[in-house]
C-alpha cells in the first residue's frame, strides 16, 4: 500500500489525463523529511523537459522544521530532476511536441523500499465548457444524494 503525500485535484479539473507514468525525483536529505511530513504542494506545477532529462517545475517542498543551519539559501520552488529510463522521456517529450499536449504532476507518494515516487501524466487541457458540465454534474448528484 503507498502513502499518499500530495495530490493534484487542480490537475484533474484542468485537463483530462490521457496517460500515468510513475517516476522517481533527485530530492536532498531535508526535502525527503519534509515531504513525508507531507510539507508539499503540486498546485500550479509543470513538467518540462530540457537536454534529454525531465524536470519538474514549481513543486513546492516547505523546508523542513529541523533543517540544518548549513543550508542558507533554500528555495522550495527549485526545479527537481526526476529518475525516468531513457526511452520513457523520449516518448513524453515527442508526445508533448506534437499534439501539443501537457505533462503534469498528479500524486507524491513513497513507493516500494521507502522511495518518494511522483506520478505524472500525459494531459489535455479541458474547456471551460467542460468545467463548467463537470461541477453540474457532481451538483446533481449531490441533489439526488441528499434527497435519498
Amino acid at each position: 500500500m503507498k502513502k499518499l503525500f500530495a495530490n493534484n485535484k487542480k490537475a484533474y479539473y484542468d485537463y483530462n489525463i490521457l496517460e500515468k507514468l510513475e517516476a522517481g525525483l533527485v530530492l536532498s536529505g531535508h526535502e525527503v523529511k519534509s515531504i513525508r511530513c507531507s510539507n508539499v504542494s503540486l498546485a500550479y506545477s509543470i513538467v518540462r523537459f530540457l537536454n534529454g532529462e525531465a524536470f519538474v517545475e514549481n513543486m513546492v517542498v516547505a523546508p523542513y522544521e529541523q533543517i540544518s543551519t548549513h543550508i542558507i539559501d533554500y528555495d522550495a520552488k527549485r526545479k527537481r530532476k526526476l529518475l525516468m529510463h531513457k526511452l520513457e522521456i523520449k516518448k513524453m517529450h515527442s508526445k508533448v511536441r506534437q499534439k501539443g499536449l501537457s505533462v503534469v504532476p498528479l500524486e507524491v507518494y513513497m513507493g516500494n523500499k521507502s522511495k518518494i515516487k511522483l506520478l505524472i501524466g500525459l494531459a489535455k487541457g479541458k474547456k471551460s465548457y467542460d468545467k463548467k458540465e463537470l461541477i453540474k454534474k457532481k451538483d446533481i448528484a449531490r441533489e439526488m444524494a441528499r434527497d435519498h
